[in-house]
């Protein structure tokens, strides 16, 4: 590797753990390009959904199942068109966790081709893995340092915070696994 050559470092971290505040700090120090929620944004821009939804996709767990099913007869999904007739349709195919995970990689790979960059979360690690000078950092910290850091940073009590932590841990490896094959 040259000094000059393009660089990823990709940051995986638990929730709570402020890996999103090192990889803004590390980018600015580097002078280069940081992605974490502008990833999300493109996500909800591609895919017509909100973060919410795609969140909640990401934390299915795999069913072989419904995979199968997903794979060999997709459903189109009714949305009502707003502002138009109560009968108006339109079909659009619906949104699936392999959908979500082909668009992640899509962006991640169109970020990390414009330059040097740093890029927290969305399974970048994986995704890239391929990349030549890439870097993949893991930040974590105690499970009470985490849920104290979410109480402080959106103001909520320690058993909403819990919830919030267990949840977001959950949902991470079910997504992290179904791809990954990896905890």
């Amino acid at each position: 590797m040259k000094l000059n050559d393009p660089f990823v470092i990709t940051i995986s971290r638990e929730v709570g753990s402020g890996g999103r505040t090192v990889g803004r700090k590390l980018a600015q120090k580097l002078g280069v390009h940081y992605s974490d929620k502008q990833l999300i944004e493109e996500l909800e821009r591609k895919l017509a959904i909100d973060s919410v939804k795609i969140e909640e996709l990401r934390g299915k767990k795999k069913n072989w199942l419904s995979d199968f099913l997903e794979m060999v007869a997709p459903v189109p999904k009714a949305n009502t068109l707003v502002g138009s007739s109560e009968y108006t349709q339109e079909f659009t195919p619906q949104v699936s966790v392999k959908t979500v995970f082909d668009a992640e990689k899509e962006i991640l790979n169109a970020i990390a081709d414009e330059g040097s960059c740093v890029i927290a979360g969305r399974s970048g690690f994986f995704v890239l893995k391929d990349r030549p000078n890439k870097v993949d950092i893991f930040i974590t910290a105690s499970r009470e340092n985490r849920i104290q850091r979410i109480r402080q940073k959106q103001k909520l009590s320690e058993k909403m915070a819990q919830e919030i932590v267990d949840s977001v841990d959950k949902t991470r490896e079910n997504y992290v696994m179904r791809y990954t094959g990896q905890s």
